[in-house]
């Protein structure tokens, strides 16, 4: 896409700098209030603008899609943002996250494993192929993985629907597949012919193949 190749960076440190530590805290703190979900959380991120998000860094992207997310809320206003203070009435968080309980918290995490009421639809070995659509909203199917052919894995447990969930329409939790893709299916002629790629895609992504 004109952006180079991926360069890792050899011993990386978890924080290149002090502001990142507290993008972390303030982002899970305010993920903590209860007003919106890991998937309305990514969705936000996934919606700044392509200029916007290339050009910012790791952290940059979720402060500012922390910015949308508090504002849609109204736990914040513009005027607020510009001021740097609050000067406009606020709505009150359903909870706050105190700092003796921030370990306790994290250990929980936030398990999005569900029962599912079907039987499973594919199973390890058979071949399938991932749908070819391009929803306006959130979706955990990676552009490149679609209307692809691949194997199924692994069937995992059910899980939270993220296409849904994302958008207040529920968790509609559906089984979960490890696909497995070769590297020439994903990207074609030229591609590694050793490599393999596998991604984690929800029943309603795949079809037999």
């Amino acid at each position: 896409m004109g952006f180079g190749p991926v360069a890792p960076e050899k011993d990386e440190p978890y924080f290149h700098s002090e502001w990142e530590k507290r993008a972390l805290g303030v982002t899970l703190t305010a993920g903590a209030m209860g007003a919106w979900n890991i998937d309305e959380s990514r969705h936000a991120r996934e919606c700044l603008h392509p200029a916007d998000y290339y050009a910012s860094s790791y952290y940059e992207i979720w402060i500012k899609a922390l910015e949308q997310l508090v504002k849609r809320h109204n736990f914040v206003t513009a005027n607020d943002l510009a001021a740097s203070d609050a000067v406009d009435t606020a709505a009150k968080p359903k909870r706050v996250l105190k700092a003796e309980n921030v370990p306790a918290v994290l250990a929980k995490g936030g398990p999005c494993d569900r029962p599912v009421a079907v039987p499973v639809r594919f199973a390890v070995g058979q071949r399938v192929r991932t749908r070819n659509f391009h929803p306006t909203g959130h979706t955990r199917l990676p552009r490149y993985a679609r209307g692809k052919e691949g194997v199924i894995d692994a069937v995992r447990e059910g899980f939270v629907f993220p296409d849904t969930n994302a958008h207040g329409r529920g968790e509609n939790p559906q089984w979960l597949y490890t696909v497995a893709f070769t590297a020439g299916e994903l990207w074609g002629e030229g591609a590694d012919p050793t490599l393999e790629v596998s991604i984690d895609a929800w029943e309603s992504y795949l079809e037999p193949a």
